[in-house]
C-alpha cells in the first residue's frame, strides 16, 4: 500500500532520465538554427501546482513542447486568474476548482472542450459538475471526495467494528465513544471547514437557492434539520468548538486519540502513511460518510483542466490537457499527492485496488452537486459563518437562516438583475 501511495525511486529516476533525454534533441534544434516555440503556460493551485512539473518531461519528450508551470497559492489564485483575464494575460492551460468553472465560462475566459474523447471516460457525476448550459467546459482531473477516517481501536472499545452509516447511528456511536473517553472528542468538524455542513444540507434535500438561483432558500425545514444536527454534535461536546488554527496538526491529534472520526479527503492517506510510526495502519480505516437515512451524496473538492479562450495555441493546449488527464498521468498524481483519478479506466489499475480506497471509489459515484452560480464560493463561506454563530450561541437557527437568506440575496443581486433584464439565461 505504501508503495502504491508514495512516489518510488524508480519513478523519480525515470523522470530524471526523461528530462535529461530532451537535452540532445534541444541542442540539435538550436544548432540547426530553428527557433524553439515559446513554452506553453500552465497554472495550477495547491498540491496540483506543486507537483505538476513532474508530469511535464513525458509530454515534452513526446511532443517537443516545453511547459512553464506556475503554482499559485490557493488563497490568492481566484483573484490572480480574474486579474489575468481582465489584463489579457491568461495562461494557455489552467486548473480550476469545479465550483469555478461556471464563473470562468460565463465571463468568456475558457473555451468549450474541443475533443469529445477527452470527457468520454469520466465518472458521470464528476463530469456533470463541469457542464455549463449542457456543454463541457472542463476536463475533470483530480478528485478528492470526503470519507470518514476512523480509529478502529477506539471504535472497537465502544462496541463498533465500523462507523455508523446514518445520522442517528452516528450520534449513538459518538455518545458511546464519549462515555469511554470523556476527556477527548469523537468527531473532527472544524468551524471553518464548510464541506461537512454543505454535505449535510445537500443530504437533507435542501435547495439552497430559489427563483432561478437568484435568491437564498435557507429558511426551510430541510436546512433547519441540517443546521440542528450539525449544532447538536457540538452541543454534546462530540466535536471541539475550534478553528483549524487551533488544531494545527490534525494527524497528530488523530494519532493521539483526541478524536476518533475525521471526515476528510484522500490526501490524508499520504499523511497517515508518512507518519505510520505515530499511528500504525492497522489502527485506522476508511468508510463512506453517514447520511440522514443511510449512505448518500457527499461534497467533494474536485479540480478540472481548462484551456484559455484566448490562447493562440489551442491544439497544443488541448494536447497538454490530454496528457495530464490520461490514466498514466492520473495514476502518477495519485502516488504523488493522493487525489484520485476522475477517469474511470484508471481505476482498473492494481494501484487503486487497495481496500482502503474502496470507500473513495464508491463515493465518487454519488457526488453532491453544488449550485452552478458564480457566487457559490462566497455563499459557501456565508453558510459556514452562519453555522458558527449558531454553534457559539450567538444566534438561534431561525435567526441565522433568515440572516443567511438576506446575505445570499445581496450576493446574488447582480445575477438577479441580469436575469430580470434577460441578459443571462
Amino acid at each position: 500500500m505504501r508503495h502504491d501511495l508514495m512516489m518510488g525511486e524508480q519513478a523519480h529516476d525515470w523522470t530524471r532520465r526523461a528530462a535529461l533525454g530532451l537535452v540532445p534533441t534541444l541542442g540539435l534544434v538550436a544548432c540547426g538554427g530553428r527557433r524553439e516555440p515559446e513554452p506553453l503556460r500552465f497554472w495550477a493551485m495547491s498540491y496540483e501546482g506543486d507537483y505538476s512539473p513532474m508530469l511535464m518531461p513525458a509530454f515534452a519528450a513526446a511532443t517537443g513542447i516545453a511547459v512553464d508551470v506556475q503554482s499559485l497559492p490557493a488563497t490568492a489564485s481566484h483573484e490572480k486568474l480574474l486579474t489575468a483575464q481582465a489584463g489579457g494575460a491568461m495562461p494557455d492551460v489552467l486548473m480550476l476548482y469545479n465550483g469555478w468553472v461556471q464563473e470562468f465560462a460565463t465571463i468568456g475566459a475558457i473555451a468549450p472542450v474541443a475533443y469529445p474523447t477527452l470527457t468520454a471516460d469520466m465518472f458521470p457525476g464528476v463530469l456533470d459538475a463541469t457542464k455549463v448550459s449542457g456543454r463541457d467546459f472542463a476536463v475533470p482531473w483530480s478528485v478528492a471526495p470526503q470519507v470518514q477516517f476512523y480509529r478502529r481501536d477506539i471504535l472497537a472499545k465502544a462496541g463498533y467494528a465500523a462507523p455508523a452509516d446514518d445520522w442517528d447511528g452516528w450520534l449513538r456511536m459518538g455518545r458511546a465513544i464519549k462515555r469511554q473517553r470523556p476527556d477527548d472528542f469523537v468527531f473532527m468538524l472544524l468551524l471553518n471547514w464548510p464541506d461537512m455542513l454543505i454535505t449535510m444540507l445537500m443530504q437533507t434535500g435542501t435547495t439552497m437557492l430559489r427563483d432561478h438561483d437568484t435568491r437564498g432558500n435557507f429558511a426551510t425545514p430541510e436546512a433547519r434539520a441540517a443546521f440542528a444536527y450539525y449544532a447538536q454534535i457540538f452541543a454534546e461536546r462530540l466535536a471541539p468548538i475550534a478553528l483549524s488554527t487551533e488544531i494545527q496538526d490534525p494527524v497528530a491529534a488523530f494519532a493521539q486519540g483526541y478524536f476518533a472520526i475525521w471526515p476528510t479527503g484522500p490526501t490524508t492517506l499520504l499523511d497517515l502513511h508518512r507518519r505510520a510510526a505515530e499511528l500504525p495502519a492497522e489502527r485506522w480505516g476508511t468508510a463512506r460518510l453517514a447520511g440522514p437515512h443511510g449512505l448518500g451524496a457527499v461534497s467533494a473538492l474536485s479540480t478540472s483542466l481548462c484551456v484559455s479562450a484566448a490562447t493562440p495555441r489551442a491544439a497544443d493546449a488541448w494536447a497538454l490537457v490530454r496528457h495530464l488527464s490520461s490514466p498514466v498521468s492520473e495514476l502518477r498524481y495519485q502516488r504523488l499527492i493522493g487525489n484520485l483519478p476522475a477517469r474511470l479506466s484508471a481505476w482498473s489499475s492494481p494501484q487503486l485496488r487497495a481496500p482502503i480506497l474502496a470507500p473513495f471509489k464508491e463515493q465518487m459515484r454519488f457526488p453532491a452537486t453544488a449550485p452552478k452560480v458564480i457566487e457559490w464560493e462566497r455563499i459557501k463561506l456565508e453558510v459556514q459563518f452562519a453555522a458558527e454563530r449558531v454553534v457559539r450561541g450567538v444566534q438561534t437557527i431561525p435567526q441565522a437562516l433568515a440572516g443567511l437568506d438576506t446575505r445570499v440575496d445581496q450576493l446574488l443581486a447582480k445575477r438577479r438583475a441580469l436575469i430580470e433584464a434577460g441578459t443571462l439565461a
